[in-house]
């Protein structure tokens, strides 16, 4: 088990670094609201849970005194003429701390979808992007297989689900799962599950 110490310094060292961004992106104000934004930046916080992620919505999920602090930022590659979906680039840079300190950067192409029945009262928009990069800066000791190995490259994958207010889609709040693994050992077959964090965040779109 590692010192908590070091790593709730790092952890606060992101936060803070985090908190800066975000104020700068409350302070900025467009100078005509977009309907479609192309760019985005936000900040999320999550909590480590031990299963694979579809274990959260099965009720098998336990969660740990692990955490991520991350910050994150999309670009809009493609977006479709014909329906309520679009193509965007999603990157992130964390930094986790609890029963671990380490450093992650990850990115992934993901589909957003934009319309549901209730568009009109809460702006909804579903993010998938199931195949990434992600990479630590060592090897987490909550990633170790049977055998004490692991990787720091494996898959990223998340699935998102954003919230705004209908005329103001430049705000949203999002519930995010975080997930690393090895793509059903593709990857290496160290049996590991990975990691998974159900994270909450605010980001700011223009």
């Amino acid at each position: 088990m590692h010192s908590t110490t070091p790593s709730l310094c790092a952890g606060l060292r992101t936060f803070g670094a985090t908190a800066i961004l975000l104020s700068a992106g409350l302070l900025y104000q467009p100078q005509a609201l977009s309907a479609e934004p192309d760019w985005s930046i936000g900040v999320y916080g999550g909590k480590f849970y031990d299963t694979e992620p579809a274990g959260l919505t099965q009720g098998k999920a336990t969660f740990m005194n692990h955490h991520m602090l991350a910050v994150t930022g999309t670009k809009t590659l493609w977006r479709s003429e014909s329906f309520p979906m679009s193509l965007e680039l999603d990157a992130m840079i964390g930094q986790q701390f609890g029963m671990d300190s380490l450093t992650e950067i990850a990115f992934a192409p993901v589909l957003r979808w934009s319309s549901f029945p209730w568009k009109d009262t809460l702006q909804t928009d579903l993010r998938l992007g199931p195949l990434g990069f992600s990479y630590t800066s060592k090897v987490s000791s909550l990633e170790l297989g049977p055998e004490g190995k692991g990787s720091q490259t494996l898959n990223f994958l998340m699935i998102e689900l954003a919230f705004s207010r209908p005329k103001d889609p430049s705000r949203e709040v999002f519930v995010r799962l975080h997930h690393r693994c090895a793509v059903y050992d593709l990857l290496n077959n160290y049996g590991a599950n990975g990691e998974d964090f159900l994270s909450f965040g605010y980001r700011v779109r223009f």
